[in-house]
């Protein structure tokens, strides 16, 4: 196998599980903490600018309808890809189980030929180190194609029956506010479920727009910074992080250890900075990059909370993006974590926006431990 040097995303699907949920409905679906109205809700709604999103739940029995695997093997198949796949990458937050990996569920969803697989972790970038692996993999010649996703299955997590028993220890222990702390219940009204798949080849497709990928550049700020978004464990008071393996399986539940959890007051002093301003810095130096060689800038906001500041952060450091050549779906397809870019890029492909030329430039961050991620594409022609 020989490499032209190029790779290009010739193919993008998304899978949006049962129709979408708007915001008066989504307590009935994901249900209340103990039997009590969430009073965060409204506040995190009317901030987040979330109309509506989905969740693989059924909302009569509130049954899941998709695990993760499944929701990942949909938007596969939603390529339509006719040939053998050489390699799976798959990014995903939190996967159906611990083990065995997130790729090897979805390549048995799939009931594919035998392939390359490999699973990425992390949080909303799991998507893109996926991605960036799958284009190395083109990149090299060692895979003639490659098929990269992105998915979140959040809904499971989110359901008001995984905080049962820590709000009725709480109520044990006298306390006079028996709903779950904020950290826990902020996310609830944030995440939601989907998932989205790219087709990587070393050529573009034979019709309609492809889109090379020029560079992908990924930046971990951990080195001096503490973990801000975590499941499966704990901070501490001195920052640190408590994994889940030193507690007794007894506090797993009571202390709803494997809850998604935010320290809220870390991500709203540090996110914008150390997520794209940082990386911005270092690719107008690195890359050249400039603002005019940007048409379209697609940024995966968790909330739209955050559009100003992340404006106003890019023009601090020299790089100001008109509003105009912003593109985002948060709003009908909510926050989809490591899936979003997926699905936001399958939109903008599909809606005739794009001509041969464009320039797109991605941000993918994650306030994990403050990971920054920037893709750079152009829109190309068969021709």
């Amino acid at each position: 196998m020989h490499s032209s040097g190029k790779v290009y995303i010739t193919g993008t699907s998304a899978f949006m599980p049962n129709p979408p949920v708007g915001n008066e409905e989504i307590e009935n679906i994901l249900g209340m903490v103990g039997g009590k109205p969430s009073r965060a809700r409204r506040i995190v709604l009317r901030n987040n600018g979330i109309r509506q999103r989905h969740y693989a739940i059924d909302p009569v029995t509130g049954e899941t309808t998709h695990s993760n695997a499944q929701l990942t093997a949909e938007a596969v198949r939603g390529l339509a890809f006719k040939g053998d796949i050489d390699c799976l990458a798959t990014g995903t937050t939190m996967p159906d189980q611990l083990m065995p990996n997130h790729g090897v569920m979805v390549h048995g969803e799939l009931g594919i030929p035998a392939c390359e697989v490999v699973s990425t972790a992390g949080v909303c970038v799991a998507g893109i180190t996926a991605l960036k692996y799958a284009y190395m993999a083109v990149l090299c010649g060692q895979a003639k194609n490659a098929v990269a996703t992105g998915s979140e299955q959040a809904s499971a997590v989110l359901h008001a029956r995984n905080f049962e028993a820590e709000s009725e220890f709480r109520v044990t222990e006298l306390e006079d506010k028996p709903e779950i702390a904020f950290e826990k219940d902020f996310l609830r009204w944030m995440l939601s479920d989907g998932a989205g798949a790219f087709l990587l080849q070393n050529q573009p497709a034979a019709s309609g727009l492809s889109l090379r990928i020029d560079w992908i550049e990924i930046l971990s700020q951990a080195g001096n910074m503490e973990v801000c978004m975590y499941a499966g464990g704990e901070k501490q008071e001195d920052g640190s992080l408590r994994g889940w393996k030193t507690f007794p399986a007894s506090e797993w539940a009571q202390r709803s250890i494997f809850a998604v959890k935010q320290d809220v007051r870390l991500l709203n002093e540090s996110v914008v900075y150390q997520t794209i301003g940082k990386p911005l810095e270092k690719v107008m130096v690195t890359r050249g990059l400039t603002p005019a060689d940007v048409d379209w800038y697609l940024p995966h906001m968790s909330s739209e909370y955050f559009r100003m500041p992340i404006a106003d952060c890019m023009a601090a450091v020299g790089f100001p993006v008109p509003q105009e050549k912003w593109f985002t779906n948060l709003q009908t397809k909510g926050n989809t974590g490591s899936a979003a870019i997926y699905i936001m890029l399958d939109e903008l492909l599909k809606s005739g926006k794009l001509k041969t030329g464009d320039r797109l430039l991605c941000f993918i961050p994650e306030s994990g431990r403050f990971t920054g991620s920037l893709m750079y594409l152009t829109a190309v022609d068969h021709a």
